[in-house]
């Protein structure tokens, strides 16, 4: 024979992975996703850094109320001099031992150049920014299950397919030996029929791997137990719901979180220039205070209240200040083009998506078609072999064109579906379609 089944699967087997089990569970597509979000360790590293942020903000928004400080000492004296520079008189005056001091002490701040409320704002949009950023990263784990899904009911359905054909091609053998003994047909025949069932159990035995090394990662991901074998079923995949197509980019520069997330560094990146020009400002602050005072066997001091406003300016930094505003403005500068060129790319990503799924639905109609053609070959070549008219070569090749058309219509339906996903990927609206948000 001509044609290699080992070459029939080459081209869709490298790259993906998948399972191994004794158990056999069904899970839905949008179970899995679900599962991935709550399990997955990327998952949890990206909430893990929005509460960092959340906490950054809270810290930051803590520095606008007074800081308020209480301070206490007691002093156990040896033996001081004491001179009084009013006249006690010519009585003895006592010499203290201790001394204690209380005080409160309370500092508001009025106007710090507008650093305190920017760097709110600032922290604010940061925080804002790791959220779109987790969003984005649900997303990709979303897709990547998605894959893994896809790519595991490809290598069962191929399975299912290579057995099939592995017992129609056994049973040939069968009829061989019976007619090869009976010498109505050459021992080549029978030779040849039997080299084709051992090409079909190479490509059933690499088929069986691959789709334990695909389950296997998919169990991983989802952080089930690795000897659980997923099964898909045809109606989670073949059937799935599909919303409007995206036609264009503009709902990808809507809902991409990728791209808010850089919009809202952007704003970041502003409020930290205000910051840095907050520094040609003076601070100005409201201080207060209460303080006490015992000198036993001297003097009590109580009720000792203050109240006052404290400036402070730094004057040399009206020249030095100068080159942290342009280091904060070229930082702007650096998002802005960082955005700019994420626009770009998403374009590229769209656009290709856009065509992929155009051409995963012309490739669809096609095999669809071919699986009818060459099931209506097989069945005139056999035919005609029975009737003498066609050898055992034409009947052999006609029967491996009919199993790689079904399993190239098989690989091209879910194909569609990947590239359908892909396309709600490059655009953001993964999530809308499985409603992720209430995960």
């Amino acid at each position: 024979m001509k044609v290699s089944y080992l070459m029939i699967f080459g081209g869709f087997f490298i790259g993906i992975s998948s399972i191994n089990a004794q158990d056999k569970t069904n899970l839905k597509l949008e179970d899995a996703i679900q599962l991935a979000w709550t399990k997955s360790n990327e998952i949890s590293l990206a909430s893990t850094k929005v509460e960092t942020k959340k906490q950054e903000l809270q810290s930051v928004k803590n520095t606008q109320y007074p800081d308020l400080k209480l301070t206490g000492q007691f002093l156990q004296l040896t033996e001081p001099t004491v001179k009084l520079e009013i006249n006690a008189g010519s009585g003895s005056f006592p010499v203290p031992d201790r001394m204690l001091i209380g005080q409160a002490s309370l500092k508001m701040p009025i106007f710090a150049g507008m650093k305190i409320q920017n760097g709110i704002q600032l922290q604010d949009n940061l925080f804002q920014a790791e959220n779109a950023m987790a969003s984005k990263t649900k997303e990709d784990v979303a897709m990547r299950v998605i894959d893994y899904y896809a790519n595991l009911y490809k290598a069962q359905r191929t399975i299912e397919l290579l057995k099939e054909n592995q017992k129609s091609a056994e049973q040939r053998v069968t009829d061989f030996i019976a007619l090869e003994k009976n010498g109505i047909i050459p021992r080549n025949d029978l030779l040849k029929s039997q080299l084709q069932v051992s090409k079909i159990q190479l490509s059933l035995d690499e088929a069986l791997n691959n789709e334990k090394i695909i389950n296997y990662y998919l169990v991983t991901l989802l952080k089930l137990p690795t000897e659980t074998r997923l099964t898909v079923t045809e109606s989670d995949l073949i059937n799935f719901p599909k919303n409007s197509v995206p036609t264009d980019e503009q709902p990808a520069f809507q809902n991409r979180k990728d791209l808010e997330a850089l919009q809202f560094q952007e704003k970041a990146s502003q409020d930290n220039i205000k910051i840095a020009k907050g520094d040609y400002y003076p601070a100005v602050a409201l201080t207060g205070g209460y303080a006490a005072l015992n000198l036993n066997n001297v003097v009590t001091l109580e009720n000792a209240m203050f109240i006052g406003v404290g400036i402070s300016y730094d004057v040399s930094g009206i020249i030095k200040n100068s080159t942290q505003v342009k280091i904060a403005e070229s930082k702007a500068l650096e998002v802005k083009n960082t955005q700019e060129l994420l626009k770009d790319n998403i374009r590229v990503q769209v656009q290709q998506a856009i065509t992929n799924y155009d051409l995963a639905i012309k490739q669809s109609a096609v095999y669809n078609q071919a699986v009818e053609q060459a099931t209506e070959n097989y069945r005139i070549v056999k035919d005609k072999y029975e009737n003498g008219l066609s050898d055992t070569n034409d009947l052999l090749e006609a029967d491996v064109e009919q199993l790689k058309s079904k399993i190239a219509e098989t690989i091209a339906k879910v194909d569609v579906i990947q590239k359908y996903y892909e396309l709600l990927s490059a655009t953001g609206q993964l999530s809308q379609t499985f409603n992720l948000s209430k995960i």
